[in-house]
């Protein structure tokens, strides 16, 4: 984690000295990009120096507490309490602030809910997923957005894209991304026998227009009739659009508007967000080996919850929680779960981090 934090220190006044260099001050795009950049490591950067700070200040007492001078003795003795509460209060600081990794102050995120195996009954179970995240959203005061769906006739999804916007949205989002499982009867089970069936969410911070650079010449577009469930068509224009990445191979096709300009509008704004998600995976997988565990790591194929409606039961795999309040939480109280989750990984980093000598 030290490591970690010169780093990010280091960059913080690489991005000091760029704002005041006259040739960034001349380029808009660059400027905005290094003021976005440096507001962003500002809390952790400032106070990581101050710990630093503290660090010196404690060495140099503690030289002082060893002097053959009773006066400086004394003075050291008095300080040197003190200057270890203010460390550790910094040090718990800068631990909270590393929870959820280098992206979870973003504001912005994007969600995929994908249902899985189980047929109709796993696009429900996307449905319901989709009207529980809805809902925790609406509670947090955040802004929701459909990017595109591709619904069933029976009122459920095969896939779900939402575009999330608030305070730390992806701080507490992240932790949803991987396998979620139901167990129940379903509404289309005459026999009253409890299924299970599956859908997939993937939880993606999402990057500023700067982050990401895309041009035109980096994907193919397609453009073809939008559809609706059972393949019936539902718009007559070629509004629905296709972007194909050519370094990568990623496909976003998004069909939600009717105005072929918006859909391509929103399929580059996921793209981007795939894009950004597929780097730091990569990132994430290179810090790897310094983490014993990382909780929320996105891996779609991990199963991480499983949501048993004949016993209102919801369990979480990785921390091993269980609540008998699952009608509240698909009602939205998501809250109980991220918390214990936060927690569990605040425990992780104290246990891992928890000494700042």
């Amino acid at each position: 984690m030290r490591k970690l934090l010169e780093e990010k220190l280091r960059r913080f006044e690489e991005l000091e000295r760029q704002l005041v260099d006259p040739q960034v001050l001349a380029d808009p795009v660059r400027l905005a990009h290094a003021a976005r950049e440096h507001g962003g490591l500002a809390k952790v950067a400032s106070k990581y120096r101050r710990f630093k700070e503290l660090n010196a200040q404690i060495a140099e007492a503690m030289e002082m507490a060893a002097s053959s001078d009773p006066e400086l003795r004394e003075l050291a003795e008095a300080e040197l309490p003190e200057l270890k509460r203010e460390r550790e209060r910094y040090w718990d600081e800068l631990l909270e602030l590393t929870i959820g990794g280098e992206d979870a102050h973003r504001t912005r995120c994007v969600l995929e809910i994908r249902a899985g195996t189980g047929g109709e009954e796993a696009a429900l179970f996307a449905r319901d997923l989709y009207e529980m995240y809805r809902r925790y959203a609406d509670s947090k005061g955040w802004k929701t957005e459909v990017l595109d769906m591709n619904p069933t006739e029976l009122g459920g999804f095969k896939e779900i894209i939402l575009g999330l916007e608030g305070e730390a949205v992806y701080r507490h989002l992240q932790y949803e991304s991987g396998g979620h499982r139901v167990q129940r009867v379903p509404e289309t089970e005459a026999q009253g026998r409890i299924h299970t069936s599956a859908a997939t969410v993937a939880v993606m911070a999402e990057p500023e227009d700067v982050e990401i650079a895309l041009k035109p010449e980096d994907y193919r577009v397609d453009v073809f009739h939008a559809s609706g469930p059972g393949g019936q068509h539902v718009n007559k224009t070629a509004s629905a659009v296709r972007l194909t990445h050519l370094g990568t191979g990623i496909v976003v096709s998004i069909q939600d508007e009717k105005s072929q300009h918006k859909n391509r509008a929103k399929a580059l704004r996921v793209l981007k967000t795939r894009l950004y998600e597929l780097k730091r995976q990569e990132e994430e997988k290179k810090r790897a080996q310094e983490r014993r565990s990382k909780i929320g790591s996105g891996d779609r194929s991990q199963r991480i919850r499983t949501y048993n409606f004949p016993q209102n039961r919801v369990t979480d795999h990785r921390i091993n929680l269980t609540l008998y309040q699952l009608d509240s939480v698909m009602a939205g109280n998501l809250q109980p779960i991220i918390d214990s989750l936060m927690e569990h990984e605040r425990q992780e980093l104290r246990e891992e981090f928890g000494t700042f000598e």
